[in-house]
């Protein structure tokens, strides 16, 4: 999320309960705060080879149609968080979401993007789930038309804004599952029912 301002809202870190060791653990960020992240800054960050690589160890690729699930921190809101660089400042400041990354690595640097009126472009998924950094499933709108997507398609009882577990708790599942996956040393067709499994489970019981 971010602000036409220049400015980017990013989560307030959150003390774990429990830590784990290297990628295997989750972050939970908290509430939005507000940092200034130049186009410049961006535009480094993204031609950076060993930061792009860091990004892409993260992610789990599939087919094009498919979900890109993010396998590191995620936000409270279920959003990728791609610790980019540190940097001097509040706490966390180099750490984005990753679907903005994922979208601008695609698609180049966005001039304006916001999250503080209506009109302001944001990057919106149109597959609907949170983790998700194919950027063919990521497109540029508004901020009025993410919300209006949202209130429209969060009562499809088997699409992702309906997970009983909340945008978080699925993003962690489905990253819980791959990274099981991968430990496992299991083919891609294994991790791909892995996958399912994990979607399915937050879906609510229906009587029809």
């Amino acid at each position: 999320m971010s602000r036409s301002d220049g400015q980017l809202l990013l989560g307030g870190i959150v003390p774990p309960r429990s830590l784990e060791s290297g990628d295997e653990q989750l972050s939970l960020l908290g509430e939005p705060i507000l940092i200034r992240l130049p186009a410049e800054l961006w535009r480094s960050w993204l031609s950076d080879r060993s930061i792009v690589a860091r990004f892409e160890a993260k992610r789990y690729v599939r087919a094009a149609d498919h979900c890109w699930p993010w396998l590191n921190a995620v936000s409270s809101t279920g959003h990728g968080s791609f610790r980019a660089a540190s940097l001097p400042g509040p706490s966390r400041r180099g750490t984005v979401p990753a679907h903005l990354f994922a979208y601008q690595l695609a698609n180049g640097v966005i001039d304006r993007p916001g999250w503080s009126a209506s009109q302001d472009p944001v990057v919106c998924h149109t597959c609907d789930f949170h983790g998700c950094t194919n950027p063919g499933h990521l497109r540029l709108g508004t901020a009025a038309e993410n919300r209006a997507e949202w209130s429209l398609r969060r009562g499809n009882p088997s699409g992702p804004l309906a997970d009983t577990r909340g945008a978080a708790g699925r993003t962690r599942a489905i990253a819980q599952a791959i990274r099981t996956g991968l430990k496992e040393g299991a083919p891609p067709e294994r991790i791909e029912q892995l996958i399912l499994a994990a979607e399915a489970d937050g879906l609510p019981l229906t009587l029809w």
